[in-house]
């Protein structure tokens, strides 16, 4: 029997036994306001857009999405090709042809898509030239980063003929999504997490590492979810994407590799550390010394790999207790707590944490707690509750722990905390009680004044407390005067909130309730009231299924689940 290769979208077992099916792409996820960019850019006044990034980011994916419903030739650069003159356009050109008989035979062309324009060949590169300087089409360009480019296609962007978009990483809220598309069990956050931070964007090797671990058996089912813990298995697909780290040849590079795989961050003055050797590997790009003077390894796929291909005398030489990694814990902890105390909770590492618990190893209580409110002051609920988990296996009854559990899971008024009464739309209660943006928060509220909320807004995103961001634009909403300011608002709280994993708090709910269409608030009302579809169908003069569209068409605006309804 033929084995194929199997997708995270396929039937999931938690011993790795799955039912053989082919392995179709992963559906199209998060990327909204990034399509949004590309389907712009098809209609307003420009000539098009190039959108470049690293291999396997999702550029190419980005643009089909974009032109799925749009009147749009394709082209494609290639390896093999690149030495033919106009290969690239071969079927949509008579041969043989000239660059002005190309550039007038494609004239008629309304959109052209050219992906992997790095591979161009040369009269392929200037035909794409000449169409952005001429306008005789819409030119969607699609480059990876890190290769070599004809001169041709990087003037489409050096020389402003068109806008660039250079695609960042699929963000990690956007990454679990994908990684539980299909209908199936999500992974629980720190598993998602700890495959977000190993693939860095690379969205290919996303799947190569699921694979590997699916493949190997390492997947544990938990309520409602999967997670994996445990070491990486050094599958071929991934050890393919290590070659170049794993075949340095001189003896004192692989010893200096393999010791930051079992022990970074190492201090540069670490006696073990050959500054010479140092410098080799980081000119290679295998090592980044950090600003702190802190030498990891370059990509978080390394250390795992080079901790599975390491012999088991090797790994029992080089790796380090549980109980060494205390004064480490320590120190990320300190640091945690300093940012939260500046008021400033944008996503920090603390990668000795996160390698224990990847591998299973038990975590302090006290470190996971704070762990958990670090996340949960970002608007990572789920994240923040795995935290507090993490810590109760360790200490069942730690009262830390369970706060912060109670408080991932539950509503502001858990904390009691002055702050909760802006959050709840009561600032007066808070009166004289806070400082900095807290009381920015509280004082723009008070007022009802919009413009001063969505400042409060913008602030609290760029110190990373995404879920009071989110509520403070919801807010805004209510206080403007001006409906495009409203509108406005509405929308980065939506936004913002999409990345605060669902969470509902007042000044959210009345945000989301607020998207319903008139009718669907009245039935949805009746509704909560405890009224049946029938009552409600008879009270709003309706027929039944009428009603059942509604409140399905609600609570999937609401991202609630249907409730039965008694007919």
């Amino acid at each position: 029997m033929t084995t194929t290769r199997r997708d995270a979208t396929g039937p999931y077992e938690p011993n790795g036994k799955e039912a053989t099916i082919l392995r179709p792409p992963w559906p199209f996820t998060g990327r909204e306001d990034e399509l949004a960019l590309v389907r712009r850019s098809l209609t307003g006044a420009g000539r098009g857009l190039v959108v470049t990034g690293p291999a396997g980011r999702g550029k190419t994916r980005l643009v089909t999405e974009a032109v799925r419903s749009a009147d749009c030739a394709r082209v494609t650069g290639t390896p093999q090709t690149r030495h033919l003159p106009f290969a690239a356009f071969a079927p949509l050109l008579p041969d043989p042809v000239t660059l002005h008989h190309a550039l007038r035979r494609l004239s008629g062309a309304r959109t052209l898509f050219v992906d992997d324009a790095h591979l161009l060949d040369d009269a392929s590169a200037a035909l794409v030239h000449q169409l952005a300087a001429h306008g005789r089409a819409r030119l969607l360009v699609v480059v990876a980063d890190g290769e070599p480019v004809p001169a041709a296609v990087s003037r489409l962007w050096t020389g402003e003929l068109l806008p660039r978009l250079a695609l960042p990483p699929l963000p990690r809220e956007d990454t679990a999504r994908l990684l539980a598309a299909g209908g199936g069990p999500a992974p629980e956050p720190l598993t998602a997490n700890r495959l977000h931070r190993l693939c860095d964007g690379d969205l290919r090797l996303l799947r190569d590492l699921l694979d590997a671990v699916r493949g190997h058996g390492r997947l544990t089912g938990v309520p409602g979810a999967w997670e994996w813990r445990g070491p990486l298995p050094l599958a071929p697909a991934v050890r393919e994407r290590a070659d170049r780290l794993l075949d340095r040849a001189r003896f004192e590079e692989r010893e200096t590799l393999d010791r930051l795989a079992f022990a970074e961050p190492l201090p540069l003055d670490d006696a073990g550390l050959d500054l010479t050797v140092l410098e080799r590997l980081e000119t290679a790009g295998l090592v980044h010394v950090d600003h702190h003077g802190g030498v990891r390894l370059a990509h978080p796929l390394h250390g795992p790999v080079l901790r599975a291909a390491a012999g088991r005398r090797r790994a029992r030489r080089l790796a380090r207790a549980p109980e060494d990694c205390a004064p480490a814990l320590d120190a990320e902890s300190a640091e945690l707590t300093r940012r939260i105390e500046r008021a400033d909770v944008t996503e920090a590492s603390a990668p000795v944490g996160d390698w224990l618990v990847g591998e299973g190893i038990p975590v302090p209580a006290g470190y996971a707690a704070l762990r958990a409110r670090y996340a949960r002051l970002r608007g990572a609920l789920r994240e923040a509750a795995a935290w507090a988990r993490e810590g109760l296996r360790t200490a069942p009854a730690d009262p830390a722990c369970r706060t912060q559990l109670t408080l991932a899971e539950g509503t502001p008024e858990a904390d009691g905390d002055p702050y909760d009464a802006v959050r709840l739309g009561v600032p007066e209660r808070a009166a004289g009680r806070l400082t900095g943006v807290f009381a920015d928060h509280a004082d723009a509220l008070a007022r009802a004044d919009g413009p001063a909320l969505d400042r409060v807004g913008e602030e609290f995103e760029r110190r990373g407390f995404l879920l009071f961001a989110a509520e403070a634009h919801a807010q805004a909403v209510s206080a403007h005067r001006e409906p495009h300011a409203a509108r406005t608002a509405r929308t980065r709280a939506v936004a913002l909130a999409r990345r605060c994993e669902g969470a509902r708090t007042p000044a959210l709910a009345g945000l989301v309730l607020g998207e319903l269409t008139a009718r669907q608030r009245q039935v949805v009302a009746l509704a909560a009231e405890g009224l049946s579809n029938r009552q409600i169908a008879e009270r709003l003069t309706l027929s039944v299924r009428t009603v059942g569209n509604h409140l399905y068409g609600a609570y999937t605006r609401l991202g609630t689940t249907v409730p039965r309804q008694i007919a």
